[in-house]
């Protein structure tokens, strides 16, 4: 099989032991970091020479970075590469520099459909600290809204429907399959309004919610995050949690996206990512591989 000359682990990708010591098969030489770069000129100085790199979400390789690594032929994302402009790397940058780039799906997902799960159930009934109304709730008897419908948000669907929820989604497009198996399509402001649950699947930093779409979803509800970034300005969360008697749950990584740390009641921030779990991790890896197996063996 052809190798790299070079392969760096630009930042802590997560992947498994076995994982990272097989990267010894696809490359001459293999440097692995594992702090995150806090700059684009640290960037720079790590994959300069490099002609294969992989990376987490949490490290942007901009235009210039791939401009400077003159090497470069292969960046591999240890993350979700939706479309260019929600990804942490100069996608089209790289397509312009003959750099292929390549992205991993459908691997942390049911971890996060049991984190929506688990949270509603646990607050429906007041398992915790807190309770949605006063008398217990079963998610069986409840609307739930689902904006999103990619991978995740149809394994929740599917998980929903199998407990005779009432399930409403908004997305860009239909989903006529889905439709006939119980779903149904809402505008974005009706699903708001009808939905005692909302849980959102997004895109890294898709801004959908604001003042009015807050006011639209009004009180006595829950609000579900585990996208990355901010879904929502952040100010009208805030606002909308401080003046009515709803909750927001927020998983680590979309509690990361704050600006700071708040401690209104209402609003719980988990410390853990969603969809990190034994099995994320093992199908994390071994996807990362088989693209790069994949790219040397064209």
């Amino acid at each position: 099989m052809k190798k790299f000359k070079k392969l760096v682990v630009l930042d802590e990708t997560k992947m498994t032991v076995e994982a990272l010591r097989k990267l010894q098969d696809f490359a001459e030489e293999v440097k692995e970091y594992k702090e995150v770069p806090q700059t684009e000129s640290e960037v720079i100085e790590r994959i300069e020479d490099a002609d294969a790199v992989l990376v987490s979400w949490r490290t942007e390789i901009s235009t210039k970075a791939i401009k400077e690594a003159s090497n470069l032929r292969y960046i591999g994302m240890a993350c979700s590469l939706l479309d260019a402009a929600s990804a942490n790397v100069a996608v089209e940058t790289a397509n312009d520099n003959n750099v292929e780039v390549t992205g991993i799906f459908d691997y942390g997902d049911p971890g996060v459909v049991e984190f929506v799960l688990a949270e509603s159930i646990n607050l429906l009934h007041g398992f915790g600290k807190e309770q949605l109304e006063e008398m217990p709730r079963e998610l069986s008897c409840c609307k739930v809204g689902i904006i999103g419908l990619g991978t995740t948000g149809k394994l929740l669907a599917k998980a929903l429907l199998a407990l005779n929820a009432e399930v409403y989604y908004y997305s860009r497009t239909r989903k006529q399959a889905w439709e006939e198996k119980g779903l149904k399509y809402l505008p974005l402001n009706q699903l708001l309004a009808t939905s005692t649950i909302v849980s959102v699947h997004l895109p890294k930093n898709t801004t959908i919610l604001n003042a009015e779409e807050f006011k639209q979803l009004g009180n006595n509800k829950l609000l579900i995050n585990t996208s990355l970034g901010l879904p929502y300005k952040e100010k009208a969360l805030v606002n909308w949690l401080e003046n009515n008697a709803s909750f927001a749950i927020l998983d680590g990584d979309a509690a990361a996206g704050l600006s700071k740390k708040y401690t209104l009641k209402n609003l719980l921030l988990r410390n853990k990512s969603a969809g990190w779990s034994k099995e994320t991790q093992n199908r994390l890896s071994d996807k990362v591989i088989k693209n790069l197996a994949d790219f040397l063996n064209k």
